[in-house]
């Protein structure tokens, strides 16, 4: 029991050093505003969700965006939002893919994960984040949306930005996720189960 507790701990400590080394490999992506960047470090997550279990998937969230506090430009709160998006989308696919695990059930759960993500993403940054920015940085409103329509002439209030950058930028994102994940995951996998 305590040997499999050590290399869970282990799995998920390798995993989350992966994610934290992702998180500097992000790229700005044409027509969405330039506070939304694209990076791939959530694939270590997903394949911890799937290849042991959700709850692990959330743990390599939690210790990429603890590590990732130390050099970040946003208070913190792009370090929240990242966690909690990350985990949404992470333990949403797990738990779909632990009830079967094939590829066509990957490919339903990691869909439907990709757009729990994207509704979840705008409803919190509507709320949440974006708010959050706005009191903590210190970043006026207008800032915000000037920069989303800087991107996109469609961006012209928080709902557009929403509209219009948040929710889509999202879908890509459980796309580019997904399909890395699909490619690297049967090679992985054997490691992370044994």
């Amino acid at each position: 029991m305590e040997k499999t507790k050590t290399q869970a701990i282990v799995k998920v400590g390798f995993l989350s050093a992966i994610a934290f080394i992702l998180m500097y490999l992000e790229f700005q992506v044409p027509l969405f505003p330039g506070f939304l960047k694209l990076d791939f470090s959530d694939v270590p997550a997903l394949i911890a969700s799937f290849a042991m279990a959700p709850v692990y998937g959330v743990m390599v969230e939690v210790v990429k965006n603890i590590i990732h506090t130390s050099v970040t430009q946003s208070g913190g709160i792009g370090e929240i939002a990242n966690f909690a998006v990350g985990s949404i989308f992470v333990y949403t696919a797990g738990v779909i893919y632990q009830r079967n695990k094939t590829r066509k059930n990957a490919l339903i759960s990691m869909t439907i994960a990709t757009l729990v993500m994207a509704f979840s993403a705008s409803l919190l940054n509507y709320y949440v984040f974006l708010p959050l920015y706005q009191k903590v940085m210190g970043w006026p409103m207008d800032a915000i949306v000037n920069m989303g329509r800087t991107a996109n002439k469609n961006i012209v209030d928080v709902k557009t930005l929403i509209s219009y950058g948040i929710f889509p930028f999202n879908v890509l994102k459980g796309i580019m996720l997904s399909v890395i994940t699909l490619l690297v995951y049967k090679k992985i996998s054997p490691l992370l189960k044994h």
